[in-house]
């Protein structure tokens, strides 16, 4: 993306991301984190909704249909709305290398408008990894995986443990989430965005 801020420029010595052995296969849908999560999860009435599935080497492509309760401007979605999708997108990288990352940095350029009704797809994939720092990039189409891009984003995740989400996220819905009996879905609660 042209003017992409110094702070989303990998460093010289950045290194190629790696898929991690044990991700999903590419085409693989890889459903919800969190049921609660605004972007991907079932349990949000007027959340996203969004599916991502894996792609080839550290990449994914997610779908969600914009609907009258996700609207800016009448008739068009939110400009933040679209910013979020972009940045689940991007967090679900972080599910094929197998890394706990939160977003540090995200800057997102609107191309165009995206009206109500419409299915966004979106593509992302990890650029560089340099120590604890991932850097992605995602575009948004409308019409279809090849249409226009109507919005695109470039991103800086930072690694962090588990206890990041513990020490700052509410008592209930943390103890709720470690309670629960699936632990796939226990450790996934946990692996992007607070």
């Amino acid at each position: 993306m042209s003017g992409t801020s110094a702070a989303l420029t990998p460093p010289a010595d950045a290194i190629a991301p790696v898929r991690h052995p044990d991700a999903p296969a590419p085409g693989t849908l890889l459903g919800a984190h969190y049921g609660h999560c605004f972007g991907c999860g079932g349990e949000q009435p007027h959340g996203l909704h969004l599916e991502a599935r894996a792609g080839d080497g550290v990449s994914v492509t997610a779908e969600f249909t914009v609907r009258p309760a996700h609207q800016g401007a009448p008739g068009l979605a939110h400009g933040g709305l679209l910013a979020t999708a972009l940045d689940e997108t991007l967090g679900s990288l972080n599910w094929l290398m197998q890394t706990i990352a939160v977003t540090g940095r995200l800057e997102t350029d609107y191309v165009r408008p995206v009206p109500v009704d419409t299915v966004l797809h979106l593509s992302a994939e990890v650029t560089a990894v340099a120590g604890r720092k991932i850097y992605s990039t995602a575009t948004g189409r409308i019409g279809g995986p090849d249409g226009p891009v109507a919005v695109r984003a470039d991103a800086l995740f930072i690694e962090v443990k588990v206890d990041h989400f513990i020490e700052n996220g509410r008592e209930e819905e943390i103890q709720a989430a470690m309670s629960d009996p699936d632990q796939i879905r226990r450790t996934r609660a946990f692996e992007v965005n607070p």
